[in-house]
């Protein structure tokens, strides 16, 4: 049942109405409001919960952000602390800033941009404005504001400051926005944004939000659009801007930032769209990187999934596989999957990289029981039973070791996965085919129902 909607103004009214008609103060008023509305199934995300307040000058009452907007479309000249009021309010939640966008502010910040774009320091106020304004809300964006973001990175591409902010403002203008993306890209933005990486190489912040308005850019998260261009653009990326060097470049002049390190990582997973992507990545340093971090950077189990997972995306490539094995790439998932047990993603990309690992290539299965790859799959099956994704890679994983390697069969049973395996099949539907084939493939008692026999008549499945 789609939640129902109220507007700004009939939200205020019911408080207004609690303060003077049931003489509640500020915030019982706000309180009984919020109860009353969301009993009534009513979504309130885009509603400022405040009670709205009398400017200095005016006996009407508005939100803060509405009150500051108005001085802005007032104002000729003296507009930089308005901005910077307005930016703050909008850093408040995304009610403000949709409270805002409703009443005309991107056009109003738009125009203050253009006003402040000859002086770098008035204009870093004013796209500090806009990024904070259209956080969460891309479909403000339109062609002159594609234009003048553009123009602005293009500009100051040697201004760090403005560099960062004019990445944000794509960034939040670009997820889950198919049009703004293909838009951004025909308006030249790829290399603006590999050319911002290299320029300030030197700057984590920079390097961290270029790379993910990169990543961004190879999104397929508009649901409005059934076709997006994300395979298209990571190509541009690599084979049109050298993206893969650049971002492993990146990497190397950050060796202890991990939020930056696990950006980049991301970024790369992201590209790893072709097999010749792959082995560039490996040929590039990228795979040495991401070994290292996996052995010095163990304690951060978010850059230990990021690793895992682009490890995962580049062991597509058949010589990748081989490369990371004899790098001793499987010793160090496996170690990375046991200090890190308790956490779920980290267990699931940990089996996938080494199901991708183990696919087709015996001599890496070997390896894996080797290094107890099984063992740590199975104890990583018995520690999230509640968590499909962890389930599903887990079975993967065990079938593909078995599957060209049969007499790992007989190990793999003693550690008792078929019993684990079994109980993944009743608590997870969607782990069904996958626990299936896994317990057929070990050899165990499943039934296995025939989905068709190329007679007529009605398909079925249980």
């Amino acid at each position: 049942m789609a939640c129902r909607r109220i507007t700004q103004e009939t939200f205020d009214a019911v408080v207004k109405e609690n303060i003077e008609e049931f003489d509640m103060d500020s915030e019982e008023a706000l309180r009984e409001a919020v109860e009353q509305f969301v009993s009534q199934g009513v979504d309130l995300s885009c509603i400022v919960k405040a009670v709205p307040a009398a400017a200095s000058d005016n006996q009407t009452e508005e939100h803060k952000v509405l009150q500051v907007l108005e001085s802005l479309k007032a104002s000729d000249s003296s507009i930089i602390a308005d901005l910077k009021c307005f930016t703050e309010q909008c850093s408040l939640g995304f009610a403000q800033r949709h409270l805002a966008a409703q009443k005309g502010a991107y056009a109003t910040i738009i125009s203050c941009c253009r006003k402040t774009l000859l002086d770098q320091d008035d204009l870093l106020v004013s796209l500090s404005s806009l990024a904070a304004l259209t956080d969460g809300q891309p479909d403000l964006l339109d062609s002159e504001g594609k234009d003048l973001l553009v123009s602005i990175l293009d500009m100051y591409q040697t201004n760090p400051a403005l560099t960062l902010l004019g990445i944000r403002a794509v960034r939040h203008c670009c997820l889950k926005h198919e049009q703004n993306r293909q838009d951004l890209v025909k308006a030249g933005i790829l290399p603006l944004l590999t050319g911002a990486i290299q320029c300030h190489s030197g700057r984590s912040d920079v390097v961290k939000e270029a790379c993910t308005a990169l990543r961004y850019m190879t999104f397929d998260d508009d649901i409005r659009v059934p076709f997006g261009q994300a395979h298209e653009h990571a190509k541009m990326i690599v084979l049109e801007h050298n993206g893969l060097k650049v971002i492993i470049e990146a990497a190397k002049a950050h060796p202890e930032n991990t939020p930056v390190l696990s950006v980049l990582c991301a970024t790369l997973c992201s590209l790893a769209v072709r097999n010749e992507f792959c082995q560039d990545i490996c040929e590039l340093g990228g795979l040495k990187i991401m070994l290292t971090l996996l052995a010095d950077s163990y304690e951060s189990h978010e850059l230990t999934r990021q690793v895992l997972s682009t490890l995962r995306a580049i062991a597509g490539n058949d010589d990748v596989k081989d490369a990371i094995t004899n790098a001793g790439g499987v010793q160090l998932i496996v170690i990375a999957m046991n200090r890190h047990m308790g956490n779920a993603q980290v267990c699931e990309q940990g089996c996938a990289a080494l199901s991708v690992l183990a696919l087709r290539k015996p001599n890496n299965c070997q390896v894996i029981m080797e290094e107890g790859g099984a063992l740590a799959a199975l104890l990583a099956m018995k520690t999230h039973p509640n968590d499909l994704n962890v389930q599903k890679q887990s079975c993967m994983l065990l079938r593909n070791l078995v599957a060209r390697m049969p007499h790992f069969t007989q190990p793999i049973l003693e550690m008792g996965a078929e019993s684990l395996i079994t109980q993944a099949l009743a608590a997870h539907p969607d782990c069904r085919d996958l626990a299936k084939a896994a317990l057929r493939d070990l050899g165990c008692q499943v039934e296995l129902r025939e989905l068709w026999t190329g007679k007529k008549g009605s398909l079925t499945r249980e």
